[in-house]
């Protein structure tokens, strides 16, 4: 499953997310290749899930997207998306 996290430079925040998705996905036995990139990048990649807060998440159109409410907050990140992760990886099993 390929998760690609995103924030607006893509240099501190998305890689944040994308550590602790990646902490989610290996305490929960999700199989993950998680990266991280700036808005502008992220439009190109082929990911599974996109992962990004609310205000950048509505310019992802036609792609699947969660939205989280913090890039570091670990329990606010499971809350949001971990049920997301889940169903899609159970998906693409």
């Amino acid at each position: 499953m390929k998760i690609v996290t995103v924030c607006g430079n893509g240099i501190g925040s998305s890689l944040m997310l994308a550590m602790k998705i990646e902490e989610l996905c290996r305490e929960n036995g999700i199989k993950a290749d998680v990266e991280s990139c700036d808005f502008n990048s992220a439009h190109g990649k082929n990911a599974d899930l996109i992962i990004t807060v609310k205000e950048l998440a509505v310019q992802f159109e036609g792609k699947e997207v969660g939205i989280v409410r913090s890039y570091i907050n670990k329990k606010k990140i499971a809350e949001d998306v971990l049920d997301i992760i889940s169903k899609k990886y159970e998906q693409l099993k």
